[in-house]
């Protein structure tokens, strides 16, 4: 086999191709005893220790028995297969495990792909063919959004970010919860505060509400001389429209935008709450008892039956949830998503149940992701202990980029506990600043390279051949590989993970290598060779901010 035959690999998706290919070539050639479909997409990763090569993988013991051979005896043959390649060398380590390095032309030719990609570096297509409506924070329009909601608007977010980047088709929704009593209790609170009066027990006493009350008086200033049933009307379907705005301003600035707003009460004025009873009956697992309707959930696992209709005919919430699964499903979407609060645990069992009498696949239909709980130095916050910070509070407090960094850092089902004075320092200890910093010195490089004229009109891959230079190449490979994953898995978090170990990657490179020449030294084709390297690394590092809502500074 003439060298070259296989297509040099840059990023460890492309490595893993390379194996893939090398071992179909052996199965046609005879040489291994499998059929092609038995043949997986090996799974590459970087060995603990460096001397081990630039990359490693246990394809050959995951086959040898199917193919009935020995892991090494397998091993030998795909690395010679594999040293055809341009610029692929492999050898083999204990029981079977293939260790792969990369010439240094080949390891940096990274540098170049990233560059000409640009923003579309880390793009990928494992999502593709996938439809999914993306439902989360979904909080109260009679109050203002606070931490908890700030947490499931950093992640949503960014999980949609991540969708479509592994090309999944993502609509985001926010479902308005604005039918039932808490509505009547808003709109009698803000009344309240129109008149200048406390409001009723149970309503909403925060000062944001005595706010709502000055804005619906400038829409209708004879609010106070209307009858009390006309101004209780009036009062909260004008302080809910005040109320969604707000909420609408702060995740704008929050930089969170919805596709859909969708409302509750629509589904109970349109009629959609009666028709999802009648489709679960036709299906066969509505039935009466005691002047009640209810579902049999238990057939699919719930742990005890749900009313649909009480026995008085006014519907439950559990009806509004079956009628919103089942408006999800008309509307086009197979796969949906919710994220829901710490205290929604019981939920999961009850939605999985709607998807299954509704004649769904649970495990495809209906994802519900659980998030924990949040709290500042130590303290839980919540309304009902009086210290719920305001999502507008918070971002004063911290900034934006800190929040969502921060929140998006730590999986959704670990609580989560938040250092605030923390996270103001400007220092290499604070992480958000860490990665962020390391977006702002490849720009100062890039900056001191063009007043040095180093520029990138050559580019050898061959010159970055310093350890740090391999590291770097390395880390920015991975990037395409890590986005897909944190999208298959529902897990911001290690896109910021990895983006803290590319930022060390990058402060240990420029601490060793020059972009710019010392002094009067000549400029050599190294410098403008890494000045790719330098600009690869900026274009990484912003894409994965992006992914996550956070901004990528030029100084800092």
């Amino acid at each position: 086999m003439p060298l070259g035959y296989y297509s040099v690999p840059v990023t460890p998706a492309e490595l893993a191709t390379l194996i893939r290919s090398v071992l179909l070539d052996a199965v046609a050639a005879g040489e291994v005893d499998l059929a092609a479909d038995d043949v997986p997409l090996p799974r590459v990763e970087r060995p603990r220790q460096r001397e081990h090569g630039d990359w490693s993988t246990n394809i050959a013991m995951q086959l040898a028995k199917k193919a009935g051979t020995n892991p090494r005896v397998l091993a030998d043959l795909l690395a010679a297969r594999l040293d055809a390649a341009e610029g692929v060398t492999a050898e083999i380590a204990g029981p079977g495990f293939l260790n792969i390095r990369l010439a240094a032309s080949t390891a940096a030719e990274i540098a170049r792909t990233v560059v000409e990609a640009g923003p579309a570096y880390g793009q990928n297509t494992s999502e593709a063919g996938h439809t999914v409506n993306l439902e989360f924070i979904s909080g109260n329009p009679t109050g203002p959004l606070h931490i908890g909601h700030t947490r499931w608007a950093a992640l949503g977010d960014a999980l949609a970010r991540l969708l479509r980047a592994s090309g999944a088709d993502i609509s985001t929704e926010y479902y308005i919860n604005d039918a039932g009593s808490q509505m009547d209790k808003f709109g009698a609170s803000v009344l309240a505060r129109a008149k200048g009066e406390d409001v009723p027990e149970g309503g909403y006493p925060g000062e944001y509400v005595a706010e709502r009350a000055g804005e619906v008086l400038e829409q209708r200033p004879d609010l106070l001389e209307l009858p009390d049933d006309e101004a209780l009307a009036v009062a909260r379907d004008l302080g809910y429209r005040a109320q969604l705005a707000a909420i609408r301003r702060t995740l704008d600035h929050f930089g969170v935008h919805f596709d859909v707003w969708f409302s509750e009460k629509s589904l109970h004025d349109g009629g959609a709450v009666d028709q999802a009873v009648a489709r679960l009956r036709e299906q066969g697992h509505v039935f009466d008892d005691n002047g009640a309707v209810w579902l049999r959930t238990t057939d699919f696992g719930d742990d005890k039956d749900r009313v649909l209709i009480r026995a008085n005919g006014e519907p439950t919430y559990f009806a509004a949830d079956a009628a919103y699964y089942l408006s999800k499903k008309d509307r086009g979407f197979p796969e949906k998503i919710y994220l829901l609060g710490a205290d929604h645990h019981g939920y999961v069992g009850r939605l999985k149940a709607i998807a299954a009498c509704a004649g769904d696949d649970p495990s495809v239909s209906i994802e519900v992701l659980i998030g924990q709980l949040v709290n500042i130095a130590g303290e839980r916050m919540g309304k009902r202990r009086g210290n719920a910070i305001d999502m507008d509070e918070l971002i004063d407090w911290l900034g934006t980029d800190a929040i969502r960094y921060s929140l998006a850092r730590y999986p959704a089902d670990s609580p989560l506990s938040l250092e605030g004075e923390k996270l103001r320092e400007q220092n290499l200890d604070n992480p958000v600043y860490y990665v962020q910093y390391a977006h702002a010195r490849t720009r100062n490089v890039a900056r001191n390279a063009a007043q040095h004229g180093v520029t990138r009109d050559e580019f050898d891959p061959s010159m970055l051949d310093h350890e740090a230079e391999a590291t770097l190449s390395a880390a920015l490979g991975q990037f395409p590989g890590v986005v897909a994953h944190a999208a298959r898995l529902r897990e911001p978090h290690r896109v910021a993970r990895y983006l803290e170990s590319l930022a060390a990657a990058y402060h240990t490179w420029y601490q060793q290598c020059r972009v710019t020449p010392r002094g009067d030294d000549p400029i050599e084709a190294v410098h403008h060779s890494r000045l790719w390297l330098n600009d690869a690394t900026t274009q990484v590092i912003a894409n994965g901010l992006d992914l996550l809502g956070v901004s990528a500074p030029e100084r800092m």
